[in-house]
């Protein structure tokens, strides 16, 4: 017989010291006796990272109020320099309603009394043209040549001051006045034609018309190929129907524009309806294309100490309605002139009339849209300046909470590993995010 087989289960031991983990004993202690220490440093990273929070949005908030402060300056220059330009159209019909009616009648020059110059001037190319064109018969008869050629430079464009039109007429000087003005290459050929000794065939191209009205072209010409020029490649003026170039007004060196300033010549020259929405092959206009080249940026002023006053401003000429002139920096044309009649005929009083009620509006309205733009820079700049205290104050409290964490760092040299784990994942800010905010 068997004896019964009674299992008994161990006896449960007692766990010697020795077999508990070290470090499970470590946390053991550390939660019993440092855990006041513990939750006093993982507050301080907590506020740390609030201090660092605040810091960054405060930052972009600075950078978003400078940013529209920035565009609203550049708004406002914009805007002063169009107000400068009306207020300068509108002196120029004030100028000329002062004068008198009958003042105007002796001294301003029609489209009808400039061709009536040219013709007296003597035989040349553009007088010839002059009377092809009047001459309806003759013009029918010479397609090649009347298909390409434009007209005369001092027929293409109108102005709104004698005086204006008198400086520029002198700047350019009677052969560039009197430059026929071809679209292409193709009316310059049209013009003259030569023979297989290179003698000019005098029964073709202009000479031959002239030929033709009994008058004999001797001397050279001036021709002006549109497409072959080197077109002027920037912004326009907004909504203005002449197509003026977007030029960047001369400043002195205290940012003012230089007093007696009137305008770019390039845009002080009226171009003819008919003539407006001519484009070349390319697209591009008469303003910048013929007048841009003849002109380029040619400055104009109210008097010759004006003028002079603006020397550093002025990198491309000037010319003053008093008489000075300036034909490149350096270059001085002194003396009295001699009175040329070739002149750019004067925009119709009646047409300058019907202008000036609407220039003076459009002034009103820059000049109501400058008070606001004014009101909303102040704005922007007290809340700028607000965000700028704000974000100061807020770095005063960043760096005295920084030295009093280093503080309490040193006065616990026994933490717990795990802490300093923790402490490590949950740093306050990278050594170089503190000097980008210190240093703001």
């Amino acid at each position: 017989m068997f004896q019964p087989n009674h299992h008994q289960d161990p006896q449960p031991q007692p766990l010697s010291v020795m077999d508990v983990d070290q470090s499970e004993m470590s946390i053991v202690q550390w939660d019993g006796t440092q855990n006041g220490g513990f939750s006093q440093a993982q507050s301080m990273m907590l506020n740390s990272k609030k201090l660092q929070d605040d810091l960054q949005n405060l930052g972009l908030k600075i950078k978003q109020h400078e940013n529209n402060l920035k565009l609203l300056k550049n708004q406002k220059n914009k805007l002063d320099d169009s107000i400068l330009d009306t207020q300068v159209t509108l002196s120029k019909y004030h100028s000329s309603a002062a004068t008198g009616t009958e003042n105007e009648e002796r001294t301003s020059q029609s489209e009808e009394e400039t061709i009536k110059q040219i013709l007296q001037y003597g035989p040349s190319a553009a007088s010839i043209w002059c009377q092809l064109r009047a001459n309806h018969t003759s013009y029918a008869s010479y397609p090649t040549l009347t298909k390409d050629v434009i007209g005369i430079v001092a027929t293409l464009g109108r102005v709104d001051d004698d005086n204006l039109s008198r400086m520029l007429s002198q700047f350019l000087g009677v052969d560039t006045m009197l430059a026929i003005v071809c679209k292409s290459y193709e009316g310059v050929k049209a013009l003259e034609t030569y023979d297989r000794e290179g003698h000019i065939n005098k029964e073709s191209g202009i000479h031959g018309v002239g030929a033709s009205f009994g008058t004999a072209l001797n001397g050279s010409f001036s021709v002006i190929c549109l497409e072959d020029l080197r077109p002027y490649c920037g912004e326009f003026v907004l909504d203005d129907p002449q197509r003026r170039l977007d030029l960047l007004k001369p400043k002195l060196s205290t940012g003012e524009s230089p007093p007696g300033f009137l305008g770019f010549a390039v845009n002080m020259i009226n171009v003819e309806y008919m003539n407006l929405f001519f484009l070349t092959s390319s697209g591009h206009g008469l303003r910048e294309t013929l007048l841009y080249n003849i002109f380029s940026r040619l400055q104009v002023y109210k008097t010759r100490e004006d003028m002079l006053l603006a020397r550093p401003c002025i990198s491309d000429g000037a010319i003053s309605l008093d008489g000075g002139m300036i034909r490149h920096p350096g270059i001085f044309s002194l003396g009295s002139w001699k009175e040329m009649n070739i002149r750019f005929p004067r925009s119709s009083a009646s047409s300058a009339s019907s202008k000036y009620s609407e220039t003076e509006k459009q002034l009103m309205e820059m000049r109501w849209k400058k008070e606001k733009m004014e009101e909303d820079m102040k704005r922007e700049q007290a809340l700028l300046d607000a965000a700028r205290h704000q974000f100061q104050r807020k770095k005063e409290e960043f760096v005295k909470f920084l030295a009093e964490s280093s503080s309490y760092a040193a006065q616990q040299p026994h933490m717990h590993p795990m802490q300093q784990q923790q402490q490590q994942q949950q740093q306050p800010m990278h050594p170089m995010q503190q000097n980008h905010f210190m240093n703001r």
